[in-house]
């Protein structure tokens, strides 16, 4: 921020600065004229604020090898000094908090996981979310300037007004908050005290709570979706421009890329796909409505379906000998590949991605997905199908987070990010 002392030019030169600062913790690594096509500056004002961010040690150029020269002079790679700060990401999960962290210069520095109890208090969750992140590279993560927090949750995430704002948060009464979960309509498992929703709902005063905790930037968003995003950014579906993706976990969600950005939806509900309906006479949903995907397609519906296995490590063991564990397997595939077969044929996804816990069965699960999905896809659809696992795995989640914070991927170019608390 300008101090008030400063005349037009300095400010100018200030802000000049923060472009191509901004610049580099998007892109990562650039070479000047990359650099001058990004911020518009002339040459001349570009060298001459380059050459003080590296004398000031905020930036670091570096020469390439010998064997990668050409004839002429040698084009100097330019990346924000590794120690200047780190950016943050955060999945809260429904049973579990799974943490990553990247350098400003866009190197992941680590990520880390642990489980936790259902209705666990959003205080200890992020009590957890610190610890978890106070161990990622032997304590040494360093929150300057140049940082944020990415944040994924359960649920819709749409913007809000701010409520709750503490004194030094930065935030204040009125202004825009970070966005929150909705409280009405489509998600009343999430509601406190709910016994299904297997942890409490995002109430507004969360990204308050990290703020105060970090003191950083934090933005919010629906986890599954982030998941999605770290999928079409550096996993499964990298580079292509039509994605959907489904997690299968104790709930069951997801999320679109169309046309190469990354869809939000109106107040936030684009990817609730675990909410379409797959056994019209089903079982009651955590949202109100009878038969949803997640009834029949999440961790605890296959629990249901097959007792004996205990828990979900006991069931995939099951599954090369348990005939029975097999056959709860196939009818959730069957179920899953039909109501991806309603997507497909609504949005046409070049790549489909099946990700979560569940999908760690493999075969028996893929197999009867993908005979769904043929058999419901329409016939001139079938030739193209390709599903493909999640690489990311668990901290898929906050990975996408730290997307959002670096905005480092092309797809969020068209991307409304919830508003952050700064």
């Amino acid at each position: 921020m300008a101090h008030d002392h400063e005349g037009p030019l300095a400010r100018l030169r200030r802000g000049h600065e923060e472009l191509v600062l901004r610049q580099m913790r998007t892109h990562g690594p650039l070479n000047r004229a990359e650099l001058g096509r990004l911020t518009g500056l002339s040459r001349t004002t570009l060298y001459d604020i380059v050459s003080a961010l590296v004398d000031s040690g905020a930036v670091v150029a570096t020469a390439p090898a010998p064997a990668e020269r050409r004839r002429g002079r040698p084009v100097e790679t330019l990346t924000l000094h590794r120690d200047a700060g780190h950016a943050i990401g955060i999945d809260f999960a429904r049973r579990a908090v799974h943490v990553a962290a990247v350098n400003v210069a866009h190197e992941v520095i680590g990520s880390a996981s642990a489980a936790h109890g259902a209705g666990l208090s959003w205080e200890k969750r992020v009590d957890l979310a610190a610890r978890l992140v106070g161990g990622l590279a032997g304590g040494t993560l360093r929150l300057g300037a140049l940082s944020g927090i990415g944040v994924g949750v359960v649920g819709p995430v749409h913007d809000a007004p701010a409520t709750g704002a503490s004194p030094g948060s930065g935030m204040a009464t009125g202004t825009p908050a970070a966005g929150t979960a909705t409280t009405t309509g489509t998600r009343a498992a999430e509601r406190p005290g709910d016994p299904a929703a297997g942890a409490p709902r995002p109430h507004e005063d969360l990204p308050v709570l990290l703020r105060k905790r970090f003191g950083v930037p934090v933005l919010l968003d629906n986890n599954t979706r982030l998941a999605a995003l770290a999928e079409a950014t550096w996993g499964a579906a990298a580079g292509v421009q039509d994605v959907l993706y489904l997690r299968l976990s104790h709930g069951v969600g997801g999320g679109l890329v169309v046309g190469g950005a990354l869809h939000r939806g109106a107040r936030g509900l684009s990817g609730e796909f675990g909410h379409i309906t797959a056994e019209p006479d089903g079982r009651r949903c955590s949202c109100g409505k009878d038969g949803c995907l997640e009834t029949v397609a999440s961790i605890g519906a296959v629990l249901d379906a097959h007792p004996g296995a205990g828990d979900l490590d006991g069931f995939l063991a099951a599954l090369p000998t348990d005939p029975a564990a097999r056959r709860v397997l196939d009818g959730v595939g069957t179920r899953v590949g039909t109501v991806l077969a309603a997507v497909c044929n609504a949005v046409g996804p070049h790549v489909t991605v099946l990700g979560g816990e569940l999908a760690e069965a493999g075969p028996a699960l893929f197999e009867p997905v993908e005979r769904a999905l043929s058999a419901h896809l329409m016939p001139v659809s079938r030739p193209d199908i390709d599903l493909r696992p999640a690489t990311l795995g668990e901290v898929g989640g906050a990975l996408g987070a730290i997307a959002l914070v670096l905005h480092d991927s092309p797809l969020l170019t068209r991307y409304h990010t919830p508003n952050s608390v700064e």
